[in-house]
Order: C-alpha cells, then structure tokens, then sequence
C-alpha cells in the first residue's frame, strides 16, 4: 500500500494489468497489395503520374524502374496497404 499524499490515506496498489493477447486483438481493417507495371520506360511514368494525380500513390513509392532484360521494357512495383473492411 501506498500513502496518497494530498489525501494522507493508504492507497492500495494494484498491479498492472498485462496487455491483450493476439488471439483477442480485432483483426486489422488492411491488407497488403503488390501492383506491378510493366512497360517502356515513358509508360510506366505516365502511368505511376496518372496514378498520383488520382491521390492513389505517392511516386515515390514505386521501386525505381528495373530492366525485365526484355527490349525497352521495364518494371516497377508498388506495395500498399488497402482498407479491406
């Protein structure tokens, strides 16, 4: 027990209650999505921009443009968390 200064009564003390475990957490509203642009290099510009204007996605968050070893062709990926429910 402790004394409650300002009061100058015992106060009892209660230990802290542990946090929730997993398996009682709600299940989380999102779910994780990869998209994948394949194209010329100006198209999947064009397209990770149009996607921008559109609020969807920051540029930034694309992978950099990467060779798929096919001719004037590349790739780039987003991976997002989207609201589910």
């Amino acid at each position: 027990m402790l004394t409650d200064p300002i009061q100058g009564v015992a106060v009892p003390t209660v230990a802290p209650t542990a946090p929730p475990t997993p398996e009682f957490l709600p299940e989380h509203p999102f779910e994780v999505v990869r998209h994948m642009l394949f194209g010329t290099l100006t198209g999947v510009q064009l397209t990770i921009k149009d996607l921008h204007s559109k609020q969807y996605a920051e540029p930034n968050d694309w992978s950099k443009p990467i060779s798929t070893g096919r001719p004037n062709e590349v790739m780039a990926i987003l991976t997002k968390k989207v609201r589910v429910a």
